[in-house]
């Protein structure tokens, strides 16, 4: 941990932009490891399957925007209870009506896309908080809510065979509620927040390429991330034949190794730059792709290669904002939504396009593959700018390191 980290800043609205950032991810994927269930009793293929936990994805890359304006505008804490509230109108919604088609999967995948979008009120809350040398360390432990994704893998197939799977939206409600509660009286936006700006001054980053360079680095780490946890039950089910609670297990795994090194890529990003710890992250996730892209030909292989793709992924998206409050400091809660809004089309990319290779060659090798050669391409671009980036905006900073 960085010297003095623990004296800047706000611990309780720290605390509960975790929790609340942990547990809107918890269901923002929780169509994933029901998907074996809900396919079985729905009769949906391969592709169905691989869009089904893709949507919920894009709708949250696509709120991701529109929180970050409202960030801007009207707090990044009355954003987030408006969001946390739609979420369990609309989970209690599916539980009390029942989800008995394919559309109506699409629609409530729809709905948990205010969970995702949870990013970009969660990060703005605690990193309006915080001084440059802390950025991140502090977005890396707010950004640990990608951690919601283990409870979902770890508990949603267990209680779907206990209670069937529909009743799991219902008792997600539970401890939903529970987090508003602690994030209303917790949480609390910093001072001196950015003044309000005409709406269209909020998109003036896009005119920015090193806008554009974040979406896509943000796009390939936080992408592969939450591609892999919304599609690693179906994997492990479809490739190995293990039951959906297993396979959850091994989600859980895979999901809990990236999760937990995202403050670690923070803090590493903190002390040696930005740039040089996604170089390391580009690398090694574009080596262990391709490797999975060959197909293993066992549980245990495919599980210590997912678990080394996750580790790289999740400290790579912790590397990413430690750079990005450097470069966009008084347009965070935007830059937050729109490089959230490309973690989540990469996101939606990776599980949809995984299905529709095993739907169309039997196997979803190459989606690992193409994705692999992504994950290349944001390492050689990374390669060209950040020499550019160290020269200019890099060189006015005090204290913290590109």
């Amino acid at each position: 941990m960085n010297k003095g980290f623990w004296d800047a800043g706000h611990r309780p609205t720290l605390f509960a932009a975790f929790l609340y950032f942990d547990l809107a991810f918890m269901v923002w994927v929780l169509l994933g490891p029901l998907a074996p269930s809900i396919a079985g009793d729905l009769g949906l293929n391969a592709a169905q399957k691989g869009f089904m936990v893709a949507v919920p994805t894009l709708a949250g890359a696509a709120l991701r925007i529109v929180n970050g304006l409202l960030v801007d505008r009207i707090g990044p804490k009355m954003t987030g209870a408006v969001g946390q509230l739609i979420v369990m109108v609309g989970l209690g919604t599916a539980w009390a009506f029942g989800v008995d088609s394919f559309e109506g999967t699409i629609a409530l995948g729809i709905i948990l896309g205010f969970a995702g979008a949870s990013f970009a009120v969660a990060l703005p809350l605690a990193s309006r908080w915080y001084p440059a040398e802390h950025q991140g360390t502090a977005l890396g432990i707010a950004g640990m809510g990608n951690s919601g994704t283990v409870l979902a893998a770890l508990f949603a197939p267990g209680l779907a065979r206990i209670f069937g799977w529909n009743a799991v939206f219902g008792l997600a409600v539970i401890p939903l509620a529970i987090t508003f509660l602690i994030y209303m009286a917790l949480a609390k936006d910093a001072p001196d927040p950015p003044a309000a700006r005409p709406l269209a001054a909020y998109l003036e980053p896009l005119r920015q390429a090193d806008a554009w360079w974040f979406m896509f680095f943000y796009g390939v780490t936080f992408g592969g991330f939450v591609g892999l946890a919304a599609s690693l039950s179906i994997y492990f089910t479809d490739q190995f034949g293990l039951s959906p609670v297993v396979a959850g297990y091994c989600t859980a795994a895979c999901v809990f190794a990236g999760s937990m090194v995202r403050p670690m890529g923070g803090a590493l990003a903190d002390r040696i730059g930005g740039t040089r710890t996604l170089s390391l992250v580009f690398a090694l996730a574009s080596v262990t792709l391709a490797t999975i892209s060959t197909g293993p030909t066992s549980v245990a292989m495919a599980l210590a290669l997912f678990v080394v793709a996750m580790l790289a992924l999740g400290a790579g998206n912790g590397a990413v904002f430690q750079l990005v409050p450097q470069r966009f400091r008084d347009e965070i809660g935007v830059m937050t939504g729109l490089v959230g809004c490309a973690g989540g089309v990469g996101g939606f990319y990776l599980a949809s396009s995984l299905g529709l290779a095993k739907y169309y060659t039997g196997s979803p090798q190459w989606g690992f593959l193409i994705f692999a050669g992504l994950a290349f391409a944001a390492l050689a671009s990374l390669t060209l700018v950040k020499q550019r980036w160290r020269m200019t905006w890099g060189a006015t900073l005090t204290g913290a390191r590109i």
